[in-house]
């Protein structure tokens, strides 16, 4: 026998189905439009070399943004994503160029992420008990985070030139990047998780109603605390990538400013910064507006400080097309 919340589920999916083709739909006419712009204003954009450096741009930030997307989806905001990528990237080439062999790189790859995670368990920790806002609990790490980088490594660069460790970044298989294919594997793992698993209904009704999903019986204390944890982690593997691109680690400089790339991202990728959706695909091409973008003020000489103007004015953009649309 079929009960009343039966009947109505397809119902209720259908129209969420609906808007999100909608909104990837006109996040794909955004791209376009602006992939022929610079096919028609931009000199050497159709080649493989431009091809591949924005591809390989976006990375770090498509990797941080699924993990945004997650926490933003708990009605959450994470800024000290940059924090947990400087303090991977201090500790990994730590562990590499000091025990030798493959138990080195195995270490160097394990340890940052495993670190990164406990970033996010700390800001877990400070939202669900201690119920601190999201944006006040993630600022401690924001500032203290990369002051823990600084220290780890006195504030020294880190230069370094280790094969098997910068082929997370640098490999290639069949002639593409490692990196563009592992950022691609996440995207698909994780569109998976919020489509198709408890975890990812019970992550889209904490941050629909919290205290619906509390009294229904959600444990809403543990999705929030498994997405900053999840979102951290992803980022201490951000940095472990942008720091084989460089062959080096300056925790001055990895990671700075990421957070804003990330929660424009999503935000552009029609996940609501409010809580109750996470759009990873949206994320995805969101990125890649933002990335390109950057790309095109830059082909025509416009210096990358109005970049992040524009990245600020984006935000409000999408936050206010969002109200408008809810």
């Amino acid at each position: 026998m079929i009960d009343d919340t039966q009947r109505a589920a397809p119902i209720v999916q259908a129209p969420a189905k609906k808007k999100r083709a909608i909104a990837i739909q006109r996040e794909v006419a955004v791209l376009l439009a602006m992939i022929v712009f610079n096919l028609i204003f931009t000199q050497h954009f159709l080649s493989l070399q431009t091809f591949n450096v924005n591809l390989t741009q976006v990375v770090t930030i498509v990797i941080v943004g699924i993990g945004m997307t997650l926490v933003v989806a708990t009605g959450g905001i994470d800024l000290s994503v940059g924090a947990s990528m400087a303090i991977a990237g201090a500790l990994a080439p730590m562990l590499f160029m000091n025990i030798d062999g493959p138990l080195g790189i195995v270490l160097a790859f394990t340890l940052p992420i495993v670190a990164a995670a406990a970033c996010g368990i700390f800001n877990g920790f400070l939202v669900t008990r201690l119920n601190v806002q999201p944006i006040v609990a993630t600022l401690v790490l924001f500032i203290a985070g990369r002051g823990i980088a600084q220290v780890v490594t006195d504030g020294s660069l880190q230069a370094f030139n280790n094969p098997a460790f910068q082929w997370i970044a640098l490999g290639k298989v069949a002639g593409v990047p490692f990196q563009i294919l592992l950022m691609l594997a996440l995207v698909a793992v994780f569109t998976w998780i919020v489509r198709k698993t408890l975890f990812g209904k019970y992550l889209l009704v904490t941050g629909g109603n919290e205290d619906a999903a509390y009294l229904s019986g959600i444990p809403t204390a543990r999705v929030k605390m498994i997405a900053y944890t999840v979102c951290a982690a992803l980022a201490g593997l951000a940095g472990l990538i942008s720091i084989s691109v460089n062959s080096s680690s300056d925790a001055n400089v990895v990671g700075l400013g990421v957070e804003l790339d990330a929660i424009a991202a999503v935000a552009v990728g029609g996940t609501a910064l409010t809580g109750g959706k996470a759009y990873i695909t949206g994320t995805l091409i969101g990125a890649l507006i933002i990335q390109l973008l950057r790309y095109t003020l830059l082909a025509h000489g416009i210096p990358d400080a109005a970049a992040l103007v524009l990245k600020a004015a984006i935000i409000i953009a999408a936050v206010y097309v969002q109200r408008k649309r809810g």
